[in-house]
């Protein structure tokens, strides 16, 4: 199985909770499941196997729902080649700080 690039932005909806913790609450199961992943201002992306990343989405997704979120929004994006893996380095390692 090929390695993917997934682009998650979760939007939580909350009339009580902090919008910024309940994000918060998505990007520590991300951090958890050990894949490698990149946190920018408006998405994570992640590294790995399709089937596994979707998975940890849908854990990510379900922990801002336990935190207390009303609703969430979900944009998934992906970058899937046929016959190679896509790496985050290949796209942005060039701009990492050394």
């Amino acid at each position: 199985m090929n390695t993917i690039n997934l682009g998650i932005q979760i939007i939580p909806k909350s009339k009580t909770l902090d919008s910024y913790a309940l994000v918060d609450k998505a990007i520590e199961v991300i951090q958890a499941s050990g894949v490698k992943h990149v946190v920018t201002p408006f998405e994570t992306v992640m590294e790995g196997p399709q089937d596994a990343l979707l998975e940890i989405a849908q854990r990510a997704q379900e922990a801002v729902l336990a935190a207390g979120a009303d609703e969430v929004l979900v944009y998934y994006r992906m970058q899937i080649r046929k016959n190679a893996d896509v790496y985050i380095d290949d796209k942005i390692g060039k701009y990492r700080s050394k």
